[in-house]
């Protein structure tokens, strides 16, 4: 079974605080929904909404049409890995994904069954009767993911699930929950503040901001085309440069209206002295401030006249013998039509009725 998410105009107030400000959402059955963003934007509380342990103002949870607000979080069929994993030390693996299931007062056999079954799954099976202490963190992990599954929910809810781990072990567990989802088939939605994890794992990705969804779209539709700078400058490193035609940059914004142009990192080439000099070309001139060598990059800052700085990667393979720093080097785009132009008109937090300036970073 899986289930059709909508969450609808949902407003919190914790305290003082109005922590969830209209927040709509829907996932598809079998989606992967990552929400992503900063600590206190609160993708959190959103989660806890959806799982019952917390209470909406105004707004309303639907689950395949069905109003779930007044449904306590046991009789939602929601399965939750929590980023501490929550399991019981003093019992086995088997005995903690078979936990759900007791509680349910299902039969020692189809519990034992169903436990198993879980643990194969998540690549586990010969583990049953170990102690949660005698495994690693990703182990734990699975473990956890295990027992969320076991109850057959209909929608699974992760919260910061790789949080503890260390960074190969997180990019490992990435691929693989992404797997056993998937496989499963089960709406999910994750919280993170990882983006790489967001992007890895997600069919669509939610950007909170505030309380406010900014925007939610495919990785790769958010990484080339963000709705607004903070979602240009939360999602990797972006070069935000004026885009008109009187700017340094060549291009216009949509309807002709002035705005503002992303361009990645691996966007950016050092050009030769001819290719710099080439009539309507664009290009920036700066000073080399740093270059660092990251394994799949090289990592090229320059500090430009106008007191930006302008970040570029380039292949491992490169030649950047020339690159020392406070040596000058100049910069153009590999391809103008891969350069994202942000309207004027729209607002930095993605609401039409504000505009909140962010600084280019």
């Amino acid at each position: 079974m899986t289930i059709a998410l909508s969450i609808q105009a949902v407003h919190v107030t914790l305290g003082h605080n109005e922590v969830l400000k209209g927040v709509s959402l829907d996932a598809a059955p079998g989606e992967f929904v990552t929400l992503l963003g900063a600590s206190g934007s609160g993708k959190t509380t959103l989660l806890n909404v959806v799982a019952g342990l917390q209470r909406v103002d105004r707004g309303h949870v639907l689950f395949d049409g069905y109003n779930v607000e007044r449904r306590p979080p046991r009789k939602r069929k929601v399965g939750v890995v929590f980023q501490s994993y929550a399991l019981f030390p003093r019992m086995s693996v088997g005995d903690n994904v078979a936990f759900p299931l007791r509680a349910a007062r299902r039969p020692g056999a189809e519990r034992r069954r169903i436990a198993q079954e879980m643990l194969e799954l998540v690549d586990l099976g010969g583990m049953a009767g170990r102690s949660p202490d005698s495994l690693s963190g990703g182990q734990r992990q699975r473990v956890a993911l295990a027992r969320a599954l076991a109850s057959d929910p209909g929608i699974l809810l992760l919260d910061e699930p790789m949080a503890a781990l260390d960074k190969q072990l997180r990019e490992r567990m990435q691929v693989e929950i992404k797997r056993i989802q998937q496989a499963v088939g089960i709406t999910t939605v994750a919280v993170t503040h990882d983006q790489a994890e967001a992007m890895t794992m997600s069919d669509r990705v939610a950007i909170m901001h505030q309380g406010r969804l900014i925007q939610v779209d495919t990785p790769e539709h958010l990484y080339r085309r963000p709705v607004n700078e903070y979602v240009a400058s939360f999602l990797g490193e972006a070069n935000l440069f004026p885009a008109d035609r009187r700017g340094p940059l060549p291009l216009d914004a949509p309807g002709g209206a002035t705005g503002t142009a992303v361009v990645r990192p691996e966007d950016l080439v050092v050009l030769d002295a001819r290719e710099a000099a080439a009539e309507g070309r664009w290009s920036v001139r700066g000073v080399v401030r740093l270059l660092s060598f990251q394994g799949s990059r090289f990592r090229l800052e320059l500090d430009t006249p106008a007191g930006r700085a302008v970040v570029c990667s380039l292949p491992p393979h490169a030649d950047v013998s020339s690159l020392l720093p406070g040596s000058e080097a100049t910069l153009g785009c590999v391809d103008p039509r891969r350069v994202h132009v942000i309207d004027a008109a729209t607002p930095s937090d993605g609401r039409p009725d504000r505009l909140v300036g962010l600084a280019a970073r």
